[in-house]
């Protein structure tokens, strides 16, 4: 067993190919053997660069090991070698690199990089912001270039140092053109390809918004594993907290503005939903407006649960290393504010410490909140309040109108004790009302009733003026108790009217994913999960509920009350409704493309009529007039009925041909025979049917290609053929050829209209003939079956503009050369 200590991971992150990263790899190396370090060279790819490889001089480089495949012989890193060697660091460039298959290797470089760090030996190494396996799709979007090699985001964060290699689009394009990245045949299509200055500048932002990430990340573990609680102002992290109400939109756009005051800013918008379902003052109308407004701005939403707003907006500000958290200033008025204390904002404020907090005013502010709370009639605070009140508010006014004894008749202090018993009905409602009324019955039979200092009635109209006042006391507050609780019952029946809304309208337009559904629904009812199922489960404390034919909605966490199962019902309606919309979708994407085939089907059916009736009428009837007869012909004309014949039979031909091919490709049975194929072999039987072409590049010096020779000619021929139909007459087609990093790229230029860039995704359409000078000839199977083709090759097809007018057609194929690994089109930019 291997108890050594586990090596540390370098790695240099280039933000593109070429910006210097296996130089200051290279530098790394030799200052720490200056140092006294053992350090060899497990591997590195110089690219011919004289600078680069002089870095190597002076350091221990250990031997490749040669493998073949595939008839090629190529070189890989010695891992046994090095292990045996087994140096304190070890350079190994080119992290997401595939290794040539045999001998035991591992698939990709990364493995090799893990044993060593695994042999306690430490590794500095390379990799380029296009291989990042999470900026895969990203990249290719921005250059137009697949990326095949990639490694996964986690082994490049484990690293105990990432240092980023970056200089300006100008400065690297500068590079490119001196010729210290490619070779000079090289260097045109590298410029106007890959190294476009827009295409630099977005690699050079993924790579800095990468890295900052991995600092962020490595910030949060460290004050996570110090206990740091205090907020580290590093950048401005500025929180916004949305209730759903209408100022929403006003308290974004203010924190967005703050957050954009300071280079590097984050907008985090946050809505805290109760546990208990939906809470006061949520329209989840606005609230969804309020999320698009806040990515528009580039900020994150997100969504918490928790009864306490205060202490849950303070927790996640601080946890998110927020500086400053912005509120809207209350909707309460004044009067509630005395009765009910203090509100969200102060004491958001009272437990905010070090977080800036800002209070920002907006039209609503002081005019009530616009929906109840679900959980209950009464606040917990009012539930304590109504029953003290019930007590003392009597006691109080006894002590008054004692000071004031004889000036007061007993109709004007009961009337005065009823008072102080409807305001104690309004506050606790009427349990609190009871309890005030028998208070204040009380007090007014011993202070006030004859005989005063007993509770004893020797007036019968003073016994009916206390029952008369218990009785109306009593209905007052039970009034007022019941207009509050159907106040409320009518305002939150109105928040679940408008959620229901809100979510139907967004299924309606398609708006929200199932598993989107799926959230909301666990996030309005405060659920710790919420999935749909075919069969319930048996025997779970979880909440089941239908959700149309066959699928239940199941939820963890709390149990609901009645009066939410209700609303969680309509809730399982809609996602049911999702679940059978999404069901047509799929069953409609099923019959596509049996409507396709029928409709290419169709359209075949309309070209064979012409197109092939046509060559095998001019051949035929040429073929009738030999052999007839009646007439004799001369050596001349026999010669040109045969050469029509020929003609018309070789264009059948290859009309037949191309439809064959092509539902070869569609039913994935094209045979290819794959090998080296040198491009001048080709040229000449590709071009033979159209003589008005001009050869151009480096035909003759190109390396060989991989590629099946005759799918090559047909798919050259057909691209020429395309091009001379749209030139205007007088013109001519160009070709032209070159290699870049492990791919050659063949272009066949015309100078006709050109392409809408509209049109050009009905371009490789089967049966399409955009824009043909000459509609009545050809299937409109050429360019389709050339892509078809050229892909089948492990190539590409794409159009580009002509400078000056026209289409140039682009064929990429892999050299033939290289391992398959490397053949992919990434390698355009692989470089480093």
């Amino acid at each position: 067993m291997n108890d050594a200590p586990r090596g540390r991971l370098k790695v240099y992150l280039g933000a593109a190919p070429g910006v210097g990263k296996t130089y200051r790899m290279l530098d790394e190396a030799r200052r720490r053997a200056s140092r006294g370090a053992d350090v060899v060279v497990g591997f590195v790819e110089c690219h011919g660069r004289p600078r680069t490889e002089a870095m190597t001089e002076g350091l221990v480089v250990m031997p490749r090991v040669r493998c073949g495949y595939r008839g090629a012989e190529f070189e890989e890193m010695d891992l046994a070698a090095v292990l045996a060697r087994h140096p304190e660091v070890a350079v190994v460039d080119e992290l997401a690199h595939t290794n040539i298959p045999g001998d035991g290797r591992h698939p990709r470089r990364r493995q090799d990089v893990e044993d060593l760090l695994a042999a306690g030996i430490d590794v500095i190494t390379t990799v380029n912001v296009q291989h990042l396996e999470s900026l895969k799709d990203v990249v290719e979007k921005i250059t137009g270039v697949p990326q095949h090699e990639t490694v996964p985001d986690e082994v490049v964060r484990r690293a105990e140092q990432i240092e980023l290699v970056d200089i300006p689009p100008e400065a690297l394009r500068r590079r490119m053109a001196h010729g210290d990245i490619y070779a000079p045949e090289k260097i045109d299509a590298a410029l106007a390809n890959y190294f476009r200055p827009g295409n630099l500048t977005a690699l050079r932002q993924l790579a800095l918004l990468w890295v900052a990430d991995r600092v962020d990340e490595a910030l949060r573990s460290y004050r996570a594993e110090h206990a740091i609680g205090g907020v580290w102002e590093t950048r401005e992290r500025v929180v916004v907290a949305l209730t759903g109400g209408p100022e929403g939109d006003t308290l974004v756009r203010r924190a967005a503005r703050i957050a954009d005051r300071s280079a590097g800013g984050d907008l985090l918008a946050v809505h805290v939903a109760r546990s208990d379902g939906l809470a006061a003052g949520v329209s989840h109308a606005s609230l969804a407006r309020q999320r698009r407004l806040v990515e528009d701005l580039g900020g994150s939403y997100h969504s918490v649960v928790g009864d306490d707003v205060a202490t849950a907006l303070v927790e996640f500000a601080r946890a998110g290393n927020a500086t400053q958290l912005v509120l809207g200033t209350s909707r309460r008025g004044r009067l509630e504010r005395f009765l009910t204390g203090p509100g969200t904002g102060e004491t958001v404020t009272a437990l905010s410490g070090d977080i800036d907090v800002h209070r920002v005013t907006h039209e609503r502010a002081g005019r009530g909140t616009l929906l109840p709370s679900r959980r209950r009639t009464l606040s917990t605070r009012r539930l304590v309040a109504g029953p003290v009140a019930g007590l003392v508010l009597p006691l109080l006014l006894t002590a008054a109108l004692a000071q004031v004894r004889g000036t007061v008749n007993l109709t004007s202090e009961a009337l005065l004790f009823l008072l102080a018993v409807v305001g104690v009905a309004c506050i606790g409602g009427v349990t609190s009302a009871v309890i005030a009324s028998v208070t204040a019955s009380l007090l007014l039979n011993y202070w006030f009733i004859p005989p005063v200092g007993q509770f004893t009635l020797d007036d019968p109209n003073a016994l009916l003026a206390l029952g008369v006042f218990a009785v109306v006391a009593a209905t007052v507050a039970g009034v007022v108790d019941r207009s509050l609780r159907l106040s409320r019952r009518a305002a939150r029946a109105t928040a679940e009217a408008e959620t229901m809304s809100s979510l139907a309208g967004s299924i309606v337009r398609g708006g929200q994913t199932i598993p989107a559904l799926l959230e909301r629904t666990r996030e309005t009812f405060g659920m710790d999960s919420a999935e749909l199922v075919d069969v319930p489960p048996d025997g779970t404390d979880a909440t089941v509920v239908p959700a149309g034919p066959g699928n239940h909605l199941v939820l963890r966490g709390r149990t609901p009350s009645a009066s939410e199962r209700r609303v969680l019902a309509a809730f399982a309606a809609h996602v049911g409704s999702a679940v059978e919309r999404a069901r047509l979708a799929q069953a409609a994407a099923e019959v596509e493309p049996v409507r396709a085939a029928d409709r290419m089907r169709t359209a075949l059916l309309r070209a064979v009529g012409h197109d092939l009736r046509t060559p095998l009428a001019a051949g035929w009837a040429a073929v009738t007039s030999l052999r007839s007869h009646e007439v004799e012909f001369t050596a001349e004309d026999r010669d040109e009925l045969l050469a029509t014949a020929d003609e018309s039979m070789a264009r059948l031909s290859r009309l037949i041909d191309n439809l064959l091919d092509l539902s070869r490709l569609e039913a994935g049975a094209l045979t290819l025979d794959l090998r080296a194929t040198a491009l001048e072999e080709v040229l000449p039987a590709a071009l033979a049917d159209t003589p008005a072409v001009d050869v151009h590049g480096a035909v003759e010096h190109l390396p060989p290609l991989l590629a099946d020779p005759p799918l090559l000619e047909r798919v050259i021929a057909n691209l020429v053929g395309n091009a001379a139909r749209h030139s205007p007459p007088g013109t001519r087609v160009s070709v032209t050829a070159s290699a870049l990093a492990g791919r050659a790229e063949l272009r066949v230029i015309d100078r006709g209209p050109g392409l809408p860039v509209d049109g050009r995704d009905r371009l490789f359409e089967p049966f399409q003939r955009l824009g043909d000078t000459d509609n009545t000839t050809g299937l409109g199977l050429g360019l389709a079956l050339a892509r078809g083709l050229t892909e089948a090759m492990d190539g590409t097809l794409t159009p580009e503009d002509t400078p000056g007018g026209g289409l140039t057609m682009v064929v990429s194929l892999p050299l033939a050369d290289l391992p398959p690994a490397l053949r992919a089109p990434e390698r355009v930019g692989g470089a480093s």
